[in-house]
């Protein structure tokens, strides 16, 4: 195999060795805030800093990359005080991550604005998440532009 060689792999966990393990929890911890710096989550994880950075940026769980539900809406809204955030707030309910919020500015009393969403819920189905934000106070249409 070439060193230039970056073609991407899925492997079973129990079949690596344990230094990838161990880098892909400093990266966790890392991530998640539990470790304040890298040098914190190696000696946490139980690795040295050298094996930390040789494998960091080269191994991903799979369910991080690969099989989060992403969605990305398109909302018609008017223009009026608290209607944004109650999208926010349902979302919220609905177990949504959100990713990414773009809002226009309003143009004859109604602004677009465009979500990227992650369904942290397995249940939730995009048809749900349309007739949930459609049904709110202040929402003029509702469309999903890209994901399931």
């Amino acid at each position: 195999m070439k060193d230039s060689d970056s073609r991407l792999v899925v492997v079973r966990a129990d079949v690596l060795p344990e230094i990838i393990l161990k880098v892909l929890e400093a990266k966790r911890m890392r991530a998640g805030g539990e470790a304040a710096t890298s040098a914190e989550a190696c000696r946490a994880a139980g690795i040295s800093r050298s094996a930390y950075y040789k494998y960091k940026d080269s191994v991903f769980n799979y369910e991080e990359q690969f099989t989060n539900r992403i969605v990305s809406v398109y909302c018609l809204l008017r223009d009026e005080k608290g209607v944004l955030s109650s999208i926010i707030s349902k979302l919220y309910e609905m177990n949504a991550n959100i990713l990414t919020i773009n809002q226009n500015i309003p143009i004859d009393s109604a602004a677009t604005v465009t979500f990227s969403v992650r369904l942290e819920n397995e249940e939730m189905d995009t048809a749900a998440l349309r007739k949930e934000l459609s049904a709110l106070y202040g929402v003029i249409d509702v469309k999903l532009i890209s994901g399931e």
